[in-house]
Formats: structure tokens, C-alpha cells, sequence
């Protein structure tokens, strides 16, 4: 089974590339196209193999969700040419995510545990235990790196830097929390829970367009509704729909990104497990089959695809 980790293509008229941690990202006078591959992050490091089928799972949830807030905010996506590929919009990006959470989980739950009670300038209240929801959704913002880790930063640090004006950065904020509700409603119509998740924003002409990927599992964490409730009473880890798998994976094997640390080695089988959550998580939090996409040929089939998308 082949798995899509780079390309290297030269479009026509393109202008620019640039690799991220997932997506292979080509620029043009007036667009962008931004190709989502098998690769697999966790800790700001991208892990030693690709997992099948992650990109087109990336780029479908997300096509879902671009099109599903188009009501709320104007987004980049103009077109899907190909399963692991989408036109858009070029934007200039604001350096900072906008993280929402609704719930104490993740790297929220690990600096409470650690005896923080501020995260990114907020006051957390006291008495929580991992996984509670949170009395109202929080923004906890980080700064954008290109390489390394993303750092919190708080909206007073925003501002006073410099960062992202005022008005601009109020607006960010309504329009993270009016995606995170919408978000929400959407999880519980499929039993899920959307427990945090990041939006990335840029501007063209003035005006700001929400970009990049929009809930899925490489930017959101989901629970699932019908056992939450009773899991928190006894204490249980939640069910759930996201990455956090696989960091609690490298966790148990010694693993967090920190200096000096090796990446465990990742079974064929243990890839498969991988991809088969992935595709669980787009059916169910889309409520639609997943299609595998052909795999046999996949840089010439995105080739083919996006040129012929850029030609017409």
C-alpha cells in the first residue's frame, strides 16, 4: 500500500513552496494549492512513517467543515481537484492559532496537573480533574513556528508585541468561538463531542478568511457523547476521536519531543491501527462513507488532477 509522504512538483506558473509538517504547500500569482500528505506529527516532530490514507482523510474532514462555516466566515477553499489536494485563496497569515477549548484536556490537563492554574493568560478554575468541561470555551492562542514548537502565548502578549492588531485580533476571537459552536452542534448531531480544537486565519484585500484544515483530527480532539458522563464519574479515560491516541502512545514509550529522545519504532501493524482510526473518525464525524482514493499512483494522479485544475 503506498502512502504519499512528499511531492516535489513544478506547476505551471508557480511561484513558491513550502513544506510544513503535513502539507506540501505551492503558491501562485493569485492561489494556492495545498496538498495533504500521509505524513503524521505529534510533538512538532513528524514521525519516521506515513500513515495510508491520512492526507485524503485531512483534506475531506476538513472540505466538510470549509464549506459547512462558510456562513460564519469567509475561508480560502475555492476548489478540491483531487482527494488529498485544495485551491484556494492565497493569505496572508496571521502568526498565531487560535486554540478553543471547551474541556481541560491535553496540553491544557497536563499543565493543570502540573499546579498551572493561568494557561495563555486565562484563569483556570480550581478543582478540576482531566477531561471536566470547562464552566464557558477559552481561547489559549499560540504562536505560529514555522519549525519547532508552537508556544503559548496570551492575548495581552498579542497585542502588546504587536503581533496581530487589536480589532483584528477581537475579530479572530468572535470568529473562533462562533466556529467552535458551530463545531459543537455538528459533533452532538453525530454523538461526538468537540472537545478543543485550533483555527488558523489569514487576510487578502482586508478581508479575513479562515484557512487551513477546520476540525479534524490532526487539529481537534472529539469524545464521544454517549459515555462521557459516565466515564468522568468513575474516572475512566474517555473514548475519543483525535491524535491524542498516538501521543499517549509515544508518552508510554518515552517519548514527548524533547531533546535526546527517539522516536519508538511504529509496526506495520500499529500503522494500520493508525489509519483505520483516521477513517473512523471522518465517517464518524462527518456521517459519510469513506472512499479510499486510488493509491497505486498517487503523485501522478495529484499531478494530473491539480494541473488540469490550474489550466482551466
Amino acid at each position: 500500500m503506498q502512502t504519499l509522504t512528499q511531492t516535489n512538483f513544478q506547476f505551471p506558473n508557480q511561484t513558491g513552496f513550502y513544506r510544513g509538517k503535513v502539507r506540501d504547500v505551492y503558491s501562485f500569482e493569485n492561489c494556492v494549492v495545498m496538498i495533504a500528505s500521509d505524513r503524521i506529527s505529534a510533538f512538532d516532530v513528524i514521525l519516521p512513517r506515513a500513515i495510508p490514507y491520512k492526507g485524503q482523510v485531512l483534506n475531506q474532514i476538513a472540505e466538510h467543515f470549509l464549506r459547512a462555516t462558510a456562513d460564519i466566515v469567509p475561508n480560502w477553499l475555492l476548489e478540491v481537484p483531487d482527494p488529498n489536494a485544495s485551491l484556494g485563496k492565497k493569505c496572508d497569515t496571521y502568526p498565531v492559532e487560535m486554540v478553543v477549548r471547551g474541556y481541560l484536556a491535553g496540553h491544557a490537563a497536563r499543565e493543570y496537573k502540573a499546579g498551572k492554574r493561568t494557561l495563555c493568560g486565562v484563569t483556570l478554575p480550581e478543582g478540576l480533574k482531566e477531561n471536566d468541561k470547562l464552566p464557558t470555551p477559552i481561547i489559549t492562542p499560540t504562536t505560529k513556528a514555522h519549525e519547532g514548537h508552537d508556544e503559548d502565548i496570551s492575548r495581552e502578549d498579542i497585542l502588546a508585541k504587536g503581533i496581530v492588531s487589536e480589532a483584528e485580533y477581537t475579530q479572530l476571537e468572535k470568529y473562533a468561538l462562533a466556529l467552535f459552536a458551530r463545531g459543537t452542534e455538528m459533533a452532538a448531531q453525530q454523538g461526538l463531542i468537540l472537545v478543543d480544537t485550533k483555527y488558523e486565519f489569514g487576510s487578502n484585500n482586508g478581508t479575513i478568511y479562515l484557512i487551513d484544515e477546520v476540525h479534524t483530527p490532526d487539529s481537534s480532539r472529539y469524545f464521544y457523547a454517549d459515555v462521557y458522563e459516565e466515564n468522568q464519574q468513575k474516572g475512566i479515560q474517555q473514548k475519543q476521536l483525535s491524535k491524542e491516541f498516538v501521543r499517549e502512545w509515544l508518552i508510554a514509550n518515552s517519548f514527548q519531543g524533547k531533546e535526546g529522545q527517539v522516536v519508538p519504532e511504529m509496526s506495520d501493524e500499529w500503522i494500520l491501527q493508525i489509519s483505520a482510526r483516521y477513517i473512523e473518525l471522518y465517517e464518524k464525524v462527518t456521517g459519510k462513507p469513506f472512499i479510499k482514493s486510488e493509491s497505486q499512483n498517487i503523485l501522478a494522479r495529484i499531478e494530473e488532477n491539480v494541473t488540469r485544475s490550474l489550466t482551466l
